[in-house]
């Protein structure tokens, strides 16, 4: 593929999945994307500090107080000791926080869906076969 052509695809790539991913997003909004990504980074990573957090979402400590205050405000994390840091503690998901991500989860996966459904099968046979190279664009992000 020539330079002019791969540039041509990272640009329509780029847009593509931008606004695709703005459209859903704001049908979904029920919680905002900091706070959305924090809740999936605790469901991956378990139970973690503050500190632990604030790296994994490349924010500073203060920005991630305010966001688990939010979230604890909400009930959807729940704190406890650090067993190994008494002065620490530990965020974890509750069971709201579970089914919040779970709600937001169906509820794009719907949108998509719908959307899918508009597109011929062979541009969804075109999608699924795509699959592969977009997953491989996404995951080395913190296997690093």
């Amino acid at each position: 593929m020539a330079a002019a052509t791969d540039t041509e695809l990272a640009t329509r790539l780029r847009l593509a999945v931008s606004r695709l991913h703005r459209r859903i997003r704001l049908v979904t909004n029920d919680v905002p994307p900091l706070q959305l990504s924090t809740l999936v980074s605790i469901e991956q990573y378990g139970p973690l500090r503050l500190g632990e957090l604030a790296q994994r979402e490349a924010v500073t400590a203060p920005t991630m107080t305010r966001v688990l205050a939010a979230l604890d405000e909400r009930a959807l994390i729940v704190r406890s000791p650090d067993p190994d840091d008494a002065r620490s503690v530990r965020v974890a998901l509750s069971e709201a926080g579970r089914e919040a991500l779970e709600h937001v989860r169906s509820r794009r996966t719907a949108l998509l869906d719908a959307r899918l459904a508009r597109l011929t099968v062979r541009q969804r046979e075109d999608l699924f076969a795509a699959l592969p190279a977009l997953e491989a664009l996404v995951t080395e992000e913190f296997d690093r």
